[in-house]
């Protein structure tokens, strides 16, 4: 049975001064760390303090936020509590990502703790590998995220990732844990949720602890990251400065280093926001930098362009600049390039082709959002196949706008829809059975 008596213990030491923030969402995960701390601090009175964050998505949360603080409340547990009222322009989970751990590093400076517990286990792990080798990342990226993350006065800890998500189930049942389940992780229009619904059983089956395999690999990336670190930073001094790259000198380092120097160029770019930014543009940087033509450039994400001259290559920031194309894996939200959104909902009453109705059996996922493309056809209902151009003309829509509109599309490039103007046959009814709901507003 899961116990993490001697992990508190001997490897955090802790004592009866320390204050632990806990992130906490009322998940089964969150609350076996909440109850494992709870249980130790009857052998070691420290402080503990529940910081919860209630993203007012789903109708039960403000259920689970009561639930939650009543449990803090009987267990002498500190309750802090924020409710997102808006959420950034990026991608959803991005942004209620950098919200979270903003409020939790408030709290933990406001009671100045040594330690920000967050109830990542082994099985999370695993997924963010696999995803991050589907998408495409660095090295560092590929080995996931850390057990203890050094920030300046406290530390991060994931005490739970030598530890499967069974066993967090299986704990909560034995001690009569309570807790909720988010309906949206059973949702397969999210990436996540298809990797665990569909990999993780597979790899389980050929292996029960698989988990520590994923975590082994993860720690010598990140050894081998580190080594590597250390040189490609020394060359990055002596070819990159004030964001501007000496092509003549960046061809004479070996190719590896050239592409983890691209990686590099690209943190120092866009810090916070390197969750947007995969291995295919990685790749369009170094043949932007090869490429035979003297002056080019490319566009990547969040405004940030790559301009070729000659022997140099800038990168900057222009809000701006016009974005001639796109084509983005949607989340949960989308802003997008003409000043509307796309976000994915869990219920609407409404039926118009503002919202987009789809059963992720009928469609290849994930979906992609992208700009038309010459001869795009959409499959309508009892009309056949019909070119995007020709709906446009029918629409009335204006020239200037077409090179712009959205159009949504699955994983094999098929056209469900465009946002505002038609759906194709793959949608559903509001009467008929659906697990996908968008709407454009």
């Amino acid at each position: 049975m899961l116990d993490l008596t001697q992990y508190f213990s001997k490897k955090l030491n802790i004592k009866s001064s320390d204050i632990i923030v806990i992130g906490c969402s009322y998940g089964p995960d969150s609350m076996a760390l909440l109850h494992q701390l709870i249980t130790y601090r009857k052998k070691v009175p420290f402080k503990i303090v529940c910081a919860h964050v209630n993203h007012q998505i789903r109708k039960e949360s403000k259920i689970e936020e009561e639930k939650l603080e009543e449990y803090c409340r009987i267990n002498q547990v500190y309750f802090e509590m924020l409710r997102i009222e808006k959420y950034g322009d990026d991608n959803f989970h991005h942004s209620a990502r950098e919200i979270r751990y903003n409020f939790f590093q408030e709290v933990v400076i406001k009671y100045q703790a040594e330690y920000l517990m967050t109830a990542h286990h082994g099985d999370d792990l695993m997924e963010t590998i696999l995803m991050r080798l589907v998408r495409g990342s660095s090295i560092k990226g590929y080995s996931g995220f850390n057990e203890i993350v050094e920030c300046p006065n406290y530390k991060i800890i994931r005490p739970f990732i030598h530890y499967t998500k069974e066993e967090l189930l299986a704990y909560d049942s034995y001690y009569n844990v309570p807790y909720a389940i988010d309906s949206s992780n059973e949702k397969r229009v999210y990436t996540r949720n298809r990797y665990r619904m569909e990999l993780l059983p597979f790899l389980k089956e050929e292996d029960k602890n698989v988990h520590e395999k994923f975590l082994k690999f993860s720690l010598l990336l990140k050894e081998c990251d580190h080594f590597i670190e250390k040189q490609s930073k020394k060359s990055l001094k002596k070819v990159f400065r004030n964001q501007c790259l000496d092509i003549k000198q960046y061809k004479e380092l070996d190719e590896f280093l050239q592409k983890k120097i691209i990686f590099l160029m690209l943190e120092e770019i866009y810090q916070k926001d390197l969750n947007v930014i995969a291995m295919r543009h990685v790749n369009l940087l170094f043949e932007l930098i090869y490429s035979k033509r003297a002056n080019a450039k490319v566009y990547l994400p969040n405004h940030v362009i790559a301009i070729k001259s000659y022997h140099q290559l800038m990168i900057e920031k222009d809000e701006n600049s016009p974005l001639e194309s796109y084509d983005v894996q949607f989340f949960d939200y989308l802003k997008l390039p003409n000043g509307k959104n796309l976000k994915l909902m869990i219920e609407c009453d409404s039926n118009g082709n503002d919202i987009c109705r789809l059963n992720s059996k009928d469609v290849t996922l994930p979906l992609y959002v992208r700009t038309r493309k010459i001869g795009d056809k959409m499959a309508l209902r009892n009309s056949g196949h019909k070119k995007l151009k020709d709906i446009f003309i029918d629409e009335k829509i204006p020239s200037r706008y077409r090179d712009n509109w959205p159009v949504v599309v699955d994983s094999k490039g098929e056209v469900l829809w465009l946002p505002g103007l038609k759906k194709s046959k793959k949608t559903r009814k509001i009467n008929e059975e659906c697990d996908i709901i968008i709407k454009y507003y």
